[in-house]
This record gives structure tokens, C-alpha cells and sequence, in this order.
């Protein structure tokens, strides 16, 4: 029985660090620095998943907590139930600081990759971000809207790390900020 119990708790072991992984084929943004990274994002597109289905007006609000981690406030707005939906996470470093690739925690132990796999280095305006697998996606942006040209820019990287960019749903950003 002991030996059962101590395979099974190495399984979710192995099952959990999974989740934080980066999808093969992808290596994080290097020369990462927190601190620009920092403040409010819109979500411009994204691959659908459970979370923040029927969302729009998708934001993330980052900010350096005092033991060094980061919280995230994820938010949007539900048209179905005409209100605003909120999450309240923790990210923390996966490596190194200066490689973006963090996880995320919005359920206690359990953690989710945020890997940085392109970013607008010079203004810090726009990044691709991925999760721990091909399933997960964000296009995010300083602004509300991408220019055009920095859009097709984007969803052409996503196409070419093996992303379904058909899947892509464009946010809506019409809500004012609350």
C-alpha cells in the first residue's frame, strides 16, 4: 500500500510540473525585465478554454508583491450575466528572471505556464503568450487595439510555433474601464 500511494503522489507530481512546462519547439523572450512588464493589459486575441469563455473586454493587471512574486488580476466582462468577472493570482519565476517564462496560480497549488514568446522589446506594447501546451494562446497589447500590421505579425509567429490560429477569437474592447 505504501509503495501504491508514494507511485501515485510521483505521478501527480510529474502531472503538475507538466503544467508549467514550455510547449517544444518555443523558447521564452531572454533579456526579460519585470519591472516594464508590469501594469495593465488587454487582451487582444486568445485560443478558447473554459476560463473566459463568453468573456470580452479581457484584461490582466500585474503587479510586484513584497516577497517578490507577482500578482495577477485577470478581468472581464460578462454580456450573459452583465457583470464583471475577476480572478486574483500569483505568478512566480520558473528560472531565471530575465527569461519570461513564469507560472501562474489561480487554485492554491496548482500552477499553469505563462511563457513570453514574443514581445515588443523597445516599448514593452505588445506580447505572445503562450501556456503550457499548443491549446493555450493570448495576443495582449498596452492598448486596447494592435495596429493591423503588428496583428498579422503576431498570428503569423503563433502559425509558425504550430499554434491553430483559425481558432483565434478577437476580443472585444468596448467596455469602459471599471
Amino acid at each position: 500500500m505504501y509503495i501504491l500511494r508514494k507511485l501515485l503522489f510521483s505521478a501527480l507530481v510529474v502531472m503538475l510540473a507538466a503544467c508549467t512546462e514550455i510547449p517544444q519547439g518555443i523558447t521564452p523572450v531572454g533579456n526579460f525585465q519585470l519591472e516594464r512588464y508590469l501594469g495593465k493589459w488587454y487582451e487582444i486575441a486568445r485560443l478558447d478554454h473554459s476560463f473566459e469563455r463568453g468573456l470580452s473586454d479581457v484584461s490582466a493587471q500585474y503587479r510586484r508583491n513584497p516577497d517578490g512574486s507577482v500578482e495577477v488580476i485577470n478581468r472581464g466582462y460578462s454580456a450573459d450575466q452583465d457583470a464583471w468577472k475577476e480572478a486574483v493570482g500569483k505568478a512566480l519565476f520558473i528560472g531565471e528572471p530575465t527569461l519570461g517564462s513564469l507560472k501562474v496560480s489561480f487554485f492554491g497549488p496548482f500552477y499553469g505556464g505563462y511563457h513570453i514568446a514574443a514581445l515588443d522589446d523597445r516599448d514593452y506594447r505588445w506580447a505572445l503568450v503562450v501556456g503550457p501546451s499548443r491549446d493555450y494562446l493570448w495576443i495582449l497589447a498596452r492598448e486596447r487595439n494592435l495596429p493591423a500590421d503588428v496583428r498579422e505579425q503576431l498570428v503569423a509567429k503563433a502559425q509558425q510555433l504550430g499554434f491553430d490560429i483559425n481558432g483565434l477569437i478577437w476580443v472585444g474592447q468596448n467596455q469602459p474601464d471599471a
